[in-house]
């Protein structure tokens, strides 16, 4: 199916290589994609023509959707409020395990981007119809559909709402800088080693971590999730790693570990026991992590305790918070500071 024009726009952040070639260099992404005329990036949805770079997306929405912000997950942003969800079809990753592959591969094994221009203004006037206090940015790689997420993110800031995104980090350094003043929070992935993104991810690992510190000192409030998949990234070396690594940054990011079951091109591996989810746990925990959560499993606690005296502050089930007990960012029992955006 062939895009209308008003999906169809100039990209930003892209350059031609030189006058004597049409080729051209998008640094949207640390893919940081040569592309020839007539092709496109890795992502499928940034196009060469006749040496200039189109986005082939822009408000090309595949998904729309209320949901809980918790599901993002962000347990520490809002808790019990609701994220308008959007995404366009299209990924910078290659992942084997990819949970919504059905969308962000499509471009590229299917062939085919779906046509449905939905403009920046009637996404954050149905946020504010249905009660959400934020956009997520989310399904998909919300970098890859940076124009778009970029003027809608301009028009929810006007009205009063959040902006999040949910990301695979692996955005360049110039669409960070201009995205993270509309940013208000980020759940961003981290995978594992630098092994694990080369074989699965077709990615490197130290851009990642990169961002995530680059989000957390700009004043971005930053979550950060780490599918766990057995025999590839659930050693104690990768996840002590991983926790180290981000509790260098700050004690006080919130780490979810979720529990991986078998799915797209990644059916090898087997469902993550508990044994590999409680090892990742005390694994953080020992790291210096005040907020460790585990994710996609049923019978365990993702709650949010008071790091110094143990009250129950936030009390969830599945993507339900049930109670919550935070007072002005605090504990109400010892008044200690509680890392987030509660308000």
């Amino acid at each position: 199916m062939q895009n209308s024009k008003q999906n169809i726009r100039e990209a930003q952040f892209w350059k031609r290589l030189d006058q004597d070639s049409e080729d051209v260099k998008c640094s949207l992404c640390h893919q940081n994609c040569r592309i020839r005329s007539g092709k496109r990036g890795i992502c499928s949805v940034r196009e060469n023509q006749a040496g200039k770079l189109m986005t082939l997306v822009y408000g090309n929405l595949i998904a729309a959707n209320e949901d809980p912000i918790e599901k993002k997950p962000l347990f520490h942003f809002l808790p019990g409020s609701l994220a308008y969800s959007i995404a366009t079809v299209g990924c910078n990753f290659r992942c084997l395990h990819c949970q919504n592959a059905d969308i962000s591969q499509l471009p590229q094994e299917g062939g085919r981007i779906p046509d449905n221009y939905v403009p920046p203004e009637e996404v954050v006037a149905e946020a504010v119809s249905r009660g959400c206090q934020s956009i997520a940015y989310t399904y998909t790689e919300p970098t890859i559909f940076f124009e778009y997420a970029y003027d809608v993110a301009v028009l929810a800031h006007s009205s009063e709402l959040r902006n999040v995104f949910v990301s695979n980090g692996y955005i360049g350094q110039d669409a960070a800088d201009k995205i993270i003043p509309l940013l208000d929070g980020i759940n961003i992935d981290l995978k594992g080693d630098d092994e694990f993104y080369r074989k699965v991810c077709r990615a490197k690992l130290e851009p990642v971590k990169g961002n995530i510190e680059r989000f957390w000192r700009a004043g971005v409030w930053v979550e950060v999730t780490t599918l766990v998949i057995p025999g590839y990234n659930d050693s104690v070396e990768v996840l002590t790693d991983i926790a180290q690594f981000l509790a260098g940054i700050s004690q006080d990011i919130p780490w979810h570990v979720s529990a991986f079951y078998p799915t797209y091109k990644l059916r090898d591996a087997p469902p993550t026991g508990m044994e590999s989810m409680r090892r990742a746990i005390d694994i953080g925990r020992r790291a210096g992590l005040k907020y460790v959560y585990p994710g996609n499993v049923r019978g365990e606690s993702e709650s949010t305790i008071c790091p110094s005296c143990g009250f129950l502050l936030v009390e969830r089930g599945g993507h339900r918070v049930m109670k919550n007990s935070v007072v002005e960012g605090g504990c109400p029992q010892c008044k200690t500071a509680v890392a987030g955006v509660w308000s």
